[in-house]
């Protein structure tokens, strides 16, 4: 479960690909999510329609759609919200999703009702078209006619996701996004712990710079997803454990982020500690 941005979240099923940086000066740095790109050889990506719900109601707070609400099944998807326009009106699309050219995600409009009489009976009144309902300047939405198109690789917040997009659905409560030729892959490590692996190439983490990057993160909790937050992993790292590996790489065990106890064992070794030999070492460091 991989956190982008403070309230958005996608879930990794599978992901096979590459962290690409941003700027070719600067080291891909998982304390900076625009640092990077993750581009996706082969991955299963999920969303929750939720999400994606609160995430399209901020995006739009200024645009005539507001207090949308998102449904559906399959490759229909259905979107009620209320249209300021002289007076608030009731909004309804019904639309079918489906992958569009350049990985992008083609909503295709197949009936747009607003006080749930089709549209064409009321344009003369209300001007309401597809693209009237969405403003021109967010990133990552695009309208033509009666279809709206998503890039996902702009709309959504960092760290970006890019690939080749071969299949998109509704299978509730998610959105689920596949790319290349993973649903083999997916069903086949179903059974697997969850876990990130890196190698090659170089990234920083906190005060550390890894070279020729041989780094395991491994989920220690017993529930579903690996909760991986960026923006406060640091505190994973701290409350989990390390180990070095014969090749000079790193294995990192971690809890998800409501398993930490904030207690006072939990706290940094200090100096006065190193000072005095005979004072005993913190709860969670035992000698071998």
């Amino acid at each position: 479960m991989l956190r982008k941005g403070p309230s958005f979240r996608v879930y990794v099923r599978w992901l096979r690909g590459q962290m690409i940086r941003v700027d070719r000066r600067v080291d891909p740095s998982f304390d900076e999510p625009d640092s990077f790109v993750l581009d996706i050889k082969t991955g299963v990506i999920r969303t929750n329609v939720g999400d994606l719900t609160n995430f399209l109601n901020d995006a739009l707070a200024n645009s005539p759609l507001r207090k949308i609400s998102l449904s559906g099944d399959g490759d229909q998807i259905k979107l009620q919200g209320t249209l300021h326009k002289i007076v608030p009106l009731p909004v309804e699309i019904v639309a079918s999703i489906a992958v569009a050219a350049v990985n992008r995600i083609q909503i295709h409009v197949t009936k747009l009702s607003v006080l749930k009489i089709p549209v064409k009976g009321v344009l003369g009144d209300f001007h309401v078209t597809v693209a009237s309902l969405f403003p021109g300047n967010i990133p990552g939405i695009e309208v033509s006619g009666d279809d709206i198109f998503l890039d996902t690789e702009k709309l959504l917040p960092p760290p970006h996701i890019r690939g080749e997009l071969t299949s998109v659905r509704i299978v509730n409560p998610d959105v689920e996004e596949v790319y290349g030729k993973a649903l083999e892959d997916a069903t086949r490590v179903a059974q697997w712990r969850n876990f990130l692996q890196l190698r090659g190439g170089t990234i920083d983490f906190g005060k550390l710079t890894m070279r020729d990057v041989d780094l395991i993160m491994i989920d220690l909790s017993n529930d579903a997803w690996f909760d991986l937050d960026l923006s406060h992993y640091q505190e994973q790292l701290v409350n989990g454990y390390t180990r070095m590996t014969p090749e000079a790489g790193l294995q990192i065990f971690m809890p998800d982020l409501d398993q930490i106890p904030h207690t006072k064992t939990n706290q940094n070794i200090s100096m006065e500690w190193l000072k005095n030999r005979n004072a005993p070492p913190p709860p969670d460091v035992t000698a071998r």
